[in-house]
């Protein structure tokens, strides 16, 4: 048996999240589903640490101390790119659909409640495997793992991880048909049918030199750790309150409100996507890590509980994708984004963006659907829905 030291671990996720990446190239149906690398890696080495457990013994013993401090870091990053003013350019349509995520968020958790209550279970592992996993996704139920263990939900980290796996293949297998249907229900055409394109992105600040760049990284490294010391003890001050949070929400709040103070006044001039590689960095080294250390044995019993979950979920979003379409103007973009709303409540913005793809591609250009998804699910639900979960916690601690 291997015992790893902080960095003798972090290494090791590095090396399990290349071969993540290796196998999402090699096998193309990881890919198509958009399963993240981290998660794959990670859980190869979970597998293997199970199948030891088996025969009663263990391959390695993990220091995760650098864990927690990853984790911060990422949701950090999501709180420098929740831009007041990018939302209040992007227009009313980005507020509907984030009210509609939102309000969801908390349908999900009461689904998951009743679920839960129905096999007996402790009302929060509804919660867990309601928005918590579906709606925020791996990460988040990671982050989030410890405070339902605290609550009474045993094996929470493996809970989190196989549902919040199965919401990403579910969102990607019914997200374009449940949007094909409405399409073609309701006889819905691109205002542009001949461009079958899709966005690639919101845009990035193109940095010259490499001095910049370098000067660009260390300002949003500093910005990053600076938001994290004070976000700490943001989050003591909530804690001292008797809320019970997540150890990253103190620093997100921080992280929004330098971002915001920087939009006007333009002190720091970050680069928004210098702050997003580092993000992206951590959380894959993050989740490599996380993933390693889980006690796949947890989940014996659970299996059923969960499946019922997860197909309930899928029943339910789809149907609310009637609702998305009326609500944001019963048009093709609109029909698109409820395939892009079912992508990233059962799973990922990047299950999102790639349901979205596929049906440009087949119908026609969606312009307004290629910026109003990705705003709502890569940065503000993220806000909205810590808060959703923790008051379900609080609710029931």
């Amino acid at each position: 048996m291997m015992q790893l030291d902080a960095v003798q671990s972090l290494a090791l996720a590095g090396i399990a999240l290349f071969l993540g990446y290796a196998l999402c190239r090699a096998i193309p149906l990881l890919g198509r589903y958009n399963l993240p690398p981290p998660v794959i890696g990670g859980l190869l080495f979970a597998l293997a640490a199970w199948l030891a457990h088996a025969r009663g013994t263990a391959l390695f013993v993990l220091d995760t101390s650098l864990q927690t401090p990853l984790m911060i870091a990422f949701f950090t990053t999501i709180g420098f790119n929740a831009s007041f003013w990018l939302l209040k350019i992007s227009g009313r349509q980005v507020l509907v659909f984030l009210l509609l995520a939102s309000g969801y968020a908390v349908v999900q958790n009461l689904l998951g409640i009743a679920v839960a209550m129905g096999f007996g279970l402790h009302p929060l592992f509804g919660v867990l495997a309601g928005a918590t996993t579906l709606a925020g996704g791996p990460a988040t139920g990671l982050a989030f793992a410890p405070l339902f263990e605290q609550a009474g939900v045993a094996g929470a980290e493996s809970i989190a991880v196989a549902a919040a796996m199965a919401g990403i293949v579910c969102g990607g297998l019914i997200g374009g048909p449940v949007a094909t249907l409405l399409i073609h229900r309701y006889g819905l055409v691109s205002s542009r049918p001949s461009d079958h394109s899709a966005p690639t992105g919101m845009g990035t600040l193109e940095i010259a030199t490499e001095d910049q760049r370098e000067h660009a990284a260390l300002k949003s490294i500093v910005a990053i750790l600076v938001a994290m010391w004070l976000g700490a003890s943001v989050s003591q001050w909530i804690s001292a309150t008797g809320a019970t949070l997540p150890a990253y929400v103190g620093a997100m709040l921080v992280g929004a409100l330098i971002r915001n103070l920087d939009d006007r006044t333009h002190l720091i001039g970050l680069s928004v996507p210098t702050t997003d590689v580092i993000g992206n960095v951590c959380l894959a080294l993050f989740l490599s890590l996380a993933l390693m250390n889980l006690k796949l044995w947890e989940l014996a019993g659970l299996a059923m509980p969960l499946l019922v979950n997860l197909g309930l979920q899928a029943l339910l979003v789809s149907l609310f994708c009637l609702v998305v379409l009326r609500a944001m103007g019963r048009d093709y973009d609109a029909a698109v984004m409820g395939g892009g709303f079912i992508g990233f409540m059962l799973g990922t913005t990047a299950n999102a963006m790639a349901v979205m793809r596929t049906l440009v591609e087949r119908y026609g250009a969606a312009p307004r659907a290629f910026l109003v998804a990705p705003l709502v699910g890569a940065f503000f639900i993220d806000f909205s829905n810590a808060l959703i979960i923790t008051g379900f916690i609080n609710l029931w601690k």
